[in-house]
């Protein structure tokens, strides 16, 4: 790609997609300013004053190419994004997921940053979208979260918004685990010992259940249930679909044996490395709107967790969005101001690397059309490629989606075995991928 050397560009946002972007442009010879509100002013659910801080979850999801996220993550190694490299560089065990050190994490994205010489950081909160002419390009990259001034502006020049409601899980001290009540193992043996496994009997799980579905949710918002996104599905709400649903979902024990039993638990919590000493675990699953002494009181039921110290609770806040088969061009440009494009979870993709993916594309797209090239859309047998068409497709009712099989196009003969059939689409789109990202 020709050189960006004169060229100013504005992102606003250093969050995942936001420092993927800079770091593309700052190396095709950009200047990149990059606005980050922090630590002037947090969000609801930010916490750390780094950049690329992960809120929900220290998850990045399976490694595994029979994946949506696994092969995601091949596609962006494809494409020289910088993000999934430190979060190798930052991980923690977590048996076939790439899960990450949150605070290693956010250090190590701040610092390729800041070391950038064509990165410029501006610290301060960005109240409206900037006037055309101030910048070549500008992104914006403020996240589910975006203030209300600036989330203003944007649905001034889009027509309209979407949110949904997102939670966070727990995260509880190492120590205060009861060794008694838990066993350390992955899933179906993948990854080793990653995981802490807190097994329940039918009857323990029943006490839990039925407290669960009786506790006092937080009364901060009116949450409806349609606003409600199915990825990140407080448990509270899950387990009112139905006794059994945990243990279809979060608590399922399949591919788990109690070493002092010998045999699968009825159901059981499985607890995640937040950093690499294990000093603290995430309750993996477990997102909630719950008030705080209910977390306390209900989630202290499981056995393992009866004198659990808990270092952060869940909370709930609500995640916004634009329309993007209404706003956006496939490029993510808006289609009232060609020169602005939105990236990350505003664009209408859920995942934390599926944000940096579209923070990527964009400051792709942006440089394209800078150096007077026409973009160039990945293919759609791609996962990256499915997913920009996902966002350009008319929806009636468009929701935000993460990386998975079901939106690539079918192989064109049939394969009954689905692991099989999923490889297969992976290679595919890994060498579709390659030569896309050969020939720009």
């Amino acid at each position: 790609m020709k050189t960006l050397k004169g060229r100013n560009i504005s992102i606003i946002g250093a969050g995942l997609a936001g420092c993927e972007a800079a770091l593309f442009l700052a190396n095709l010879g950009a200047s990149v300013t990059l606005y980050e509100q922090k630590p002037h002013k947090f969000s609801p659910a930010h916490t750390y004053a780094g950049f690329a801080e992960l809120v929900c979850s220290n998850s990045l999801k399976s490694q595994s190419l029979d994946t949506g996220a696994g092969l995601l993550k091949a596609e962006m190694d494809l494409l020289g994004c910088r993000l999934p490299g430190a979060a190798r560089e930052t991980a923690v065990a977590a048996g076939g997921a790439l899960a990450v050190d949150r605070q290693k994490f956010s250090d190590t994205v701040t610092q390729a940053v800041k070391s950038s010489g064509g990165i410029t950081v501006s610290l301060g909160e960005v109240t409206a979208v900037p006037p055309q002419g101030s910048a070549d390009a500008i992104i914006i990259a403020t996240g589910p979260l975006t203030g209300d001034s600036l989330f203003e502006d944007i649905s001034n020049l889009t027509g309209g918004y979407l949110h949904f409601y997102d939670a966070a899980a727990p995260i509880v001290t190492g120590e205060s685990i009861d060794k008694e009540h838990s066993f350390e193992m992955s899933r179906y043996g993948k990854g080793g010992n990653d995981y802490i496994n807190c097994p329940l009997s039918e009857e323990q799980y029943q006490a839990f259940w039925e407290q669960l579905t009786g506790a006092q949710v937080a009364t901060a918002h009116e949450f409806e249930k349609r606003e409600i996104f199915e990825g990140c599905m407080p448990i509270e709400v899950m387990a009112a679909r139905g006794r059994d649903t945990l243990r279809f979902g979060p608590m399922r024990p399949v591919g788990l044996t109690d070493p002092k039993t010998g045999r699968r638990p009825y159901a059981a919590l499985q607890l995640r490395r937040e950093n690499a000493p294990g000093t603290m675990y995430n309750l993996v699953g477990f997102q909630t709107n719950l008030k705080f002494p209910e977390q306390k009181r209900v989630f202290s039921m499981i056995p393992a967790l009866a004198s659990a110290e808990f270092v952060r609770y869940g909370v709930m806040h609500r995640n916004s969005y634009v329309n993007a088969p209404q706003a956006l061009t496939p490029f993510l440009q808006l289609k009232s101001r060609p020169d602005v494009y939105i990236a990350g979870q505003l664009c209408g993709v859920e995942g934390y690397l599926e944000s940096a993916l579209t923070g990527h594309m964009a400051a792709r797209f942006a440089a394209a059309q800078l150096t007077g090239a026409q973009p160039q859309l990945p293919p759609p047998s791609t996962v990256t490629g499915a997913l920009l068409a996902y966002l350009s497709q008319p929806q009636k009712n468009f929701q935000p989606m993460n990386a998975n099989f079901g939106l690539l196009p079918p192989l064109g003969h049939e394969i009954r075995n689905k692991q099989q059939r999923k490889l297969e689409l992976a290679n595919r789109a890994a060498e579709h991928m390659r030569e896309y990202a050969d020939g720009i």
